[in-house]
């Protein structure tokens, strides 16, 4: 099974891995639209008043776009240890166990706004663009990545479990994909979406399902390792689970 997550706004900085290399991503056919953006984000980011403005942040972040303008010579690491957001903290890769992370490396895919999507084990240098960044001369990032992403999508040959936030699963929606909502419940049990333990809850799904030694096949394994994880899952749909926190 693959685990479909966000990216984080949040990076490692550093790395020790060799400057980016595009081909050597998985995903391949991705390779042109990922130069285009590179070229457009590194040549907006030599212009730090327009690279504000296009990136939607403060002067505080100035030193996160000077690292963007020069992202193809600064060090690399694996996607799955790159991203440092909360989602990212309660999946604590770096904790796991070399098989656990290995199987991290085989089962995490991670939507990104440079990117498109990447592998966990993908190596990727620290940049700054997000979903509602805009690129001088290209469309919005999900309207850019939707048709490029229709065919990677495709080629998907296990089950997905989809834990994207809806700013990025709007890049490649997946219809066929195991859809999980985090939820909490009233004294009258009415249910409502969680804000707060939303990304946090994700995350220790994703760390549950990337530590199993289990053959995940479906929503039934899903649901089977996320309660012996200790998670309050219930099977909502043919292909949905909601959390209750």
């Amino acid at each position: 099974m693959f685990v479909l997550l966000p990216p984080s706004e949040t990076k490692s900085i550093g790395g020790t891995g060799p400057p980016l290399d595009v081909e050597a991503l998985q995903f391949p056919e991705l390779a042109a639209a990922r130069e285009l953006l590179i070229n457009a984000v590194t040549h907006l980011c030599t212009d730090l008043p327009a690279a504000r403005s296009a990136l939607a942040v403060a002067a505080s972040k100035d030193a996160e776009i000077t690292a963007t303008a020069s992202l193809r010579s600064t060090p690399t690491m694996p996607a799955m240890l790159r991203y440092t957001g909360v989602l990212y903290e309660a999946l604590d890769v770096p904790g796991l166990a070399p098989s656990a992370r290995g199987r991290a490396a085989a089962r995490l895919l991670i939507t990104s706004s440079l990117f498109g999507m990447v592998a966990g084990d993908d190596e990727v240098p620290a940049y700054r663009l997000s979903a509602g960044s805009t690129l001088p001369g290209l469309p919005g990032l999900p309207a850019f990545w939707r048709p490029q992403l229709t065919a990677p999508m495709a080629t998907l040959d296990r089950p997905v479990v989809d834990l994207r936030s809806a700013a990025y699963a709007a890049f490649a929606p997946i219809a066929d994909a195991i859809s999980v909502r985090v939820v909490t419940e009233n004294a009258a049990g009415q249910r409502s979406v969680v804000s707060h333990f939303n990304k946090a809850t994700k995350g220790l799904l994703a760390r549950a399902l990337v530590t199993s030694r289990a053959e995940i096949s479906g929503v039934a394994a899903v649901t089977r390792v996320a309660r012996k994880a200790g998670l309050l899952v219930e099977r909502t749909g043919e292909k949905s689970l909601e959390i209750l926190t």
